[in-house]
């Protein structure tokens, strides 16, 4: 860098009920080498110890800031999980940040994690959202990565340059909220990367639901539906999914999701734009492979991105 840049960055975490894996997570944000400018914790009627877990470490740090949300009676996952989110950007200005990062408190992050992403961003102007790549740890103590391609920005740590969130609108409301959001990024021309050299532990076992991980499942099969996935392509991918834990039934779940939203007339995403580009993208990954598909996508889009 030839002059210092601004390297604030903001946290917002959603949660109900982490007790069992927030300390993690805090300890994990404390130990960082570039420390947050503000961390906003959204608690959405927890009715364990979290309260008194976030009382304790915003005593002991000035940039973390805990807003109540009125209890909504249950954990809520998708819609739930974004408005409350908002229910903490809305306490704040987003211009006074470069970076906004909406956070999960069920994770363990190396302590270089957002100075690499931000040192990312700062290296490649066009890098809208990353993250790193999510690992879960088997009884051996091993990490093993729970399967996400490289593609997308993981949900349970979006990172974004402010620019980018602005410019897509930010997040929809909707279960599909974290898949939607890199395809409408990369449809108007940024780079959306995760980065396999950056892993960090996810402690709650991805996909699964306050009712269940099958149930997390056919959410997410829905979700798919929602935004617009071509069935072929939504079908290898479930098919691939049936190798990994829950096996054969996991995958089957989403199809179920999927297919059952479709046989019920399910709304979809109202950018029929979208949908296509979408579509479109999916068909050429199964031909073509995701990679080569995406760089023909960030090449053919590149001079849109530089006139915007």
């Amino acid at each position: 860098m030839t002059e210092m840049q601004n390297r604030d960055y903001l946290l917002i975490s959603p949660c109900r009920d982490e007790a069992e894996y927030m300390r993690r997570t805090l300890d994990s944000v404390v130990a960082q080498t570039v420390t947050p400018a503000l961390w906003i914790v959204v608690d959405d009627g927890s009715t364990d110890a979290t309260p008194e877990i976030l009382a304790e470490y915003a005593a002991r740090h000035d940039w973390i800031r805990v807003v109540q949300k009125p209890d909504r009676g249950g954990r809520a996952v998708g819609p739930g999980v974004i408005e409350a989110f908002y229910h903490g950007l809305d306490t704040v200005d987003l211009a006074d940040f470069p970076y906004l990062c909406k956070l999960d408190l069920d994770l363990d992050l190396p302590s270089d994690y957002f100075e690499t992403l931000i040192a990312r961003m700062e290296q490649t102007p066009r890098l809208g959202s990353a993250s790193g790549r999510s690992c879960y740890r088997t009884a051996a103590g091993e990490l093993v990565s729970e399967g996400h391609g490289t593609e997308m920005s993981e949900g349970m740590t979006k990172f974004y340059r402010r620019e980018c969130f602005r410019q897509i609108g930010g997040f929809v409301r909707e279960v599909m909220w974290d898949g939607i959001d890199c395809h409408t990024a990369r449809r108007m021309g940024w780079i959306v990367r995760s980065y396999d050299d950056l892993k960090f532990e996810h402690l709650r076992p991805m996909g699964s639901s306050q009712k269940g991980i099958y149930t997390g499942r056919r959410r997410h099969g829905a979700g798919q539906y929602y935004m617009g996935s071509d069935p072929l392509y939504f079908t290898a991918t479930a098919i691939r999914k049936m190798a990994r834990k829950p096996y054969v039934m996991g995958g089957l779940a989403t199809l179920q999701g999927y297919f059952g939203a479709w046989m019920r007339g399910a709304p979809r995403h109202e950018d029929a734009e979208l949908r296509r580009f979408i579509r479109s993208y999916q068909r050429n990954a199964l031909l073509r492979g995701k990679s080569r598909t995406i760089a023909r996508i960030e090449a053919e889009r590149e001079a849109g991105w530089r006139d915007a």
